[in-house]
């Protein structure tokens, strides 16, 4: 049987991981062993931060509108009870964004939970 030699396989994996490891620090990023834990602690994180970015944004969105709302004297949770009521479905996402870039619309969802109430 012949003699299979690895050194191009082993190499191109190891680039592989350095090249996923660029930009990190110390041994992170100039050891093979370190690199790949690095790497594999990255994704992670990543796909953990996916989650967290969702949950954020969900937060900013009710927060600019609460902030908006309350320029009008109505609370966020009676603004969108009214909305409910009003059976008006728009997602916090549009909220958010007519409440920062088109006030003059906005008011107009607000008067429309207000009437609701």
């Amino acid at each position: 049987m012949t003699r299979v030699k690895r050194g191009v396989e082993t190499r191109r994996k190891h680039k592989k991981i350095f090249k996923a490891t660029k930009g990190f620090r110390g041994l992170a990023q100039k050891t093979v062993k370190r690199a790949k834990q690095a790497a594999a602690k990255a994704g992670q994180n990543a796909y953990v931060g996916r989650k967290l970015r969702k949950r954020d944004m969900r937060s900013l969105w009710i927060t600019r509108i609460n902030a908006a709302v309350r320029a009008e004297d109505l609370s966020y949770s009676r603004f969108m009870y009214g909305l409910l009521k009003a059976k008006v479905a728009v997602d916090r996402k549009i909220l958010a964004d007519l409440a920062v870039n088109n006030p003059k619309v906005f008011k107009k969802f607000i008067e429309t939970a207000k009437a609701e109430l």
